[in-house]
């Protein structure tokens, strides 16, 4: 076979061996050869000179040690060895034009596996149109998607066991890159029962005898430390801080009265026990950005951070107040802003 001849001939030594890149492109001119039967055509249909393409069909037939043309008679023939040849360079040049399109596919991100993590919090809506937005633009890509914190992701992408995340700010690491960031508005989280959810909006410091509800420290420590300085700052000084990792945890916490929680109002649409409301002044937004590693950067990591912020972006509602009409609401209304209750 011509693979291991070559092989074995690269094991002999002796000589200058023609490269391996240099081999492929001898073996096209000898193909567009062999087919036509004559050299002048052949020069023609690759756009070269005769003389460059008879020196090169030579080369191969020196590296090779075989005639491959016929050329005692008028006409060009191929040998015995010619004839064999031009199968094999077929197979061989298909089988390269296959590798560069593999490589072209895996260079821009449309193949192999991609390690994704997100955060816990992130709704089944937001990660389904990630994952349908992956799939239309890199059908072959694998997308190994994990579940982890902010510190959890910023840790694995500097031990290289993680190619993309999305991390809430800020964040504080060397060694990252990032990608478009989405801010979301935060309001606070309480009991629709609550004399608070009657105003429109709340007041920071209206939340003073309140404890507060918010993931552990360790999951985000720069969101986390952010908040409490937020809240410090416009006179919300929580006397304890209760933890939550998941959201059920965190409704059961604010439903029992006592505790606030500062989220999305995405979050609140899963409890329709739970009302969201505003912050005056609006101190208080979620950043969130795609981050991946500035060395050996993964293919697909900076199309992952677009698609993302495209999702987060597109999850988000438009600013204002989210009124919604009675008739569509999916849950009972206890009262409404600035009304008693109802029964």
């Amino acid at each position: 076979m011509l693979g291991q001849h070559l092989q074995d001939r690269g094991k002999r030594g002796g000589g200058r061996r023609v490269r391996g890149v240099d081999l492929l492109r001898h073996l096209r001119h000898f193909v567009v050869v062999a087919r036509e039967l004559h050299f002048g055509r052949a020069a023609e249909v690759l756009g070269m000179a005769q003389p460059p393409l008879s020196q090169s069909i030579q080369r191969l037939e020196r590296e090779l040690e075989v005639e491959l043309f016929d050329r005692s008679r008028r006409q060009v023939r191929l040998t015995t060895a010619g004839q064999l040849l031009l199968g094999e360079a077929d197979e061989l040049l298909a089988g390269e034009q296959r590798l560069r399109n593999l490589i072209r596919q895996v260079r821009a991100g449309a193949l192999g596996v991609l390690r994704a993590g997100v955060p816990p919090e992130t709704p089944a809506v937001t990660l389904r149109a990630l994952l349908d937005r992956l799939a239309a633009r890199a059908p072959g890509l694998d997308v190994d998607l994990q579940e982890l914190t902010s510190a959890e992701q910023v840790r694995m992408l500097g031990e290289g066991r993680l190619d993309a995340g999305l991390l809430h700010h800020p964040v504080e690491e060397a060694g990252l890159r990032f990608g478009a960031a989405v801010d979301v508005p935060l309001g606070v989280l309480l009991p629709r029962a609550s004399p608070l959810a009657r105003a429109r909006e709340v007041d920071l410091a209206g939340l003073a005898e309140l404890d507060l509800i918010a993931a552990p420290r360790a999951t985000a420590p720069g969101w986390h430390d952010h908040l409490l300085a937020v809240c410090r700052r416009y006179g919300f000084a929580p006397g304890r801080v209760r933890h939550a990792r998941n959201p059920e945890f965190l409704f059961g916490l604010v439903l029992a009265g006592g505790a606030v929680a500062i989220e999305p109002e995405a979050l609140a649409r899963r409890e329709p026990r739970i009302a969201w409301r505003p912050i005056v002044g609006a101190p208080l937004v979620k950043r969130t950005s795609a981050a991946w590693p500035d060395r050996s950067v993964h293919p697909a990591a900076p199309m992952f951070g677009q698609l993302a912020a495209e999702v987060l972006a597109a999850a988000e509602p438009p600013p204002g107040p989210a009124a919604i009409a009675p008739a569509t609401r999916p849950w009972p209304v206890l009262f409404e802003a600035g009304q008693t209750p109802v029964g």
